[in-house]
């Protein structure tokens, strides 16, 4: 079998991306490279510290917590101030407070810092899509998100097979580890990214002000989508916090956790490419409703896992609904967003990802604590079901996405220069940059 069809397909996928887009994409990788905190923590409190499943569960919603207050704040700043200062602040303050967290050791102490990672970590989600949606062609975005969504989960696979084996000598060094990486992308987008917040249409200053929070709260069909987001993340939160507690309670090591979640980030590492290239022309609804089923079911079936083999077969079920959702939800949220309230629409978007960060642990720990593993996966796949019911009811009469959008690129200034003027580019339909 020839492969230039498959050489081909994947160069028709990544070309024609800004040069900005790849810089964002590089940072998203080098911080996913590093990933520890989000992925070992339930396995760090539970059985190298000893605690409880709900006192795991406590601290993992204190972490959600901090993403609920940040996610709001985050996307007025980023509509406010800018995207590139957000993702610095947000950034710098994560890797400071994350090597803070490896060295805790009141639960106290624990649990008030990581609430600190939660808000700092959170706060870069809607500055990284709004900047996403900013340099990218509206015909180009789906392939975008899912490219980013391929270097998070390239990062993902390198980092959870290789952290289960760090975290089974020294958790402490996996914490400095992430804290360092974190730092590394601050670094990449303060010397590589230029600012791209859009500039008012027709030279109005305060059109941008006339899109608050309140604008987005009264958008009935966008907070729907909201609302569904949110119990499907409450679902694939789970592969997180429940899957590792879970797995540890039946007498499985971290690494075998880590395996088994490695194969999450293989399988988008491998497949990601040619399923973006399935869903560039697919109705949203449809791949919404479907991945919403994947999902609920996926982790439904891990009630009869009984092995490192087949936690890793159910992985892989609810994993391609993971890669059909993370793309079409991110092009439909930018799809029903005003250009000029895309920070506050993102921050709203990352608030229902937040909250289900702060609800799933609750109920992944008092789940496992008082009924058992296999109420936690019949109920995933009840939410599931009920998400995908959701999305068949709410797609119908979706509008017609822009085919155009104005973008203001300020380039950071260099050393022993002038200032550079601001220059405002058009980009047409036809995928044309017009600088005036």
């Amino acid at each position: 079998m020839s492969v230039a069809g498959p050489i081909r397909a994947a160069r028709e996928t990544v070309s024609g991306m800004p040069r900005a887009f790849w810089w964002l994409w590089t940072s998203t990788l080098i911080n996913r490279l590093g990933a520890f905190v989000a992925t070992f923590m339930a396995l760090y409190l539970t059985v190298d510290r000893g605690y409880s499943a709900s006192y795991a569960g406590l601290v993992a919603a204190l972490y959600g917590l901090g993403g609920v207050v940040s996610s709001l704040g985050a996307g007025v700043m980023t509509d406010r101030f800018g995207r590139r200062p957000t993702l610095l602040l947000a950034q710098s303050s994560t890797a400071l407070s994350v090597a803070l967290l490896g060295f805790m050791r009141d639960p106290v102490a624990i649990a008030a810092v990581a609430l600190l990672v939660g808000a700092a970590s959170n706060a870069s989600r809607p500055a990284v899509q709004a900047m996403m949606a900013d340099i990218v062609r509206p015909e180009d975005r789906v392939r975008a998100f899912s490219l980013n969504y391929w270097a998070i989960n390239l990062g993902f696979a390198i980092s959870s097979a290789g952290a289960g084996f760090i975290a089974e000598f020294s958790y402490l060094a996996g914490f400095l580890i992430e804290a360092t990486m974190t730092m590394a992308c601050a670094v990449v987008v303060f010397l590589k990214l230029p600012e791209s917040r859009p500039a008012p249409a027709g030279g109005a200053t305060t059109k941008g002000e006339a899109v608050g929070l309140r604008t987005v709260l009264r958008d009935r069909r966008y907070m729907g989508v909201v609302g569904l987001s949110f119990l499907v993340a409450l679902v694939f939160q789970q592969g997180a916090v429940g899957l590792p507690v879970a797995m540890g309670a039946a007498g499985f090591t971290p690494a075998d956790y880590g395996l088994a979640i490695a194969v999450n980030g293989v399988l988008i590492v491998a497949l990601q490419i040619p399923v973006t290239r399935f869903l560039v022309r697919r109705d949203p609804g449809r791949m919404l409703v479907a991945s919403s089923l994947l999902a609920g079911y996926g982790f439904g079936l891990t009630a009869f896992a009984g092995s490192v083999g087949v936690f890793a077969l159910t992985v892989c079920v609810w994993t391609l609904g993971e890669m059909i959702n993370a793309p079409t939800q991110t092009g439909l949220v930018v799809r029903l967003s005003p250009a000029q309230g895309r920070g506050r629409y993102q921050g709203v978007y990352s608030l229902s990802w937040s909250v289900a960060a702060l609800v799933a642990p609750l109920m992944a720990g008092f789940v496992l604590d008082h009924l058992g593993a296999r109420w936690l996966w019949g109920l995933c796949a009840a939410v599931g079901t009920a998400a995908a019911l959701g999305y068949g009811v709410l797609m119908k009469g979706l509008p017609e996405e822009e085919t155009a959008v104005t973008v203001a690129v300020v380039e950071p200034p260099e050393p022993a220069e002038r200032p550079k003027p601001k220059s405002v580019e058009r980009v047409t339909s036809e995928g044309q940059a017009e600088v005036p």
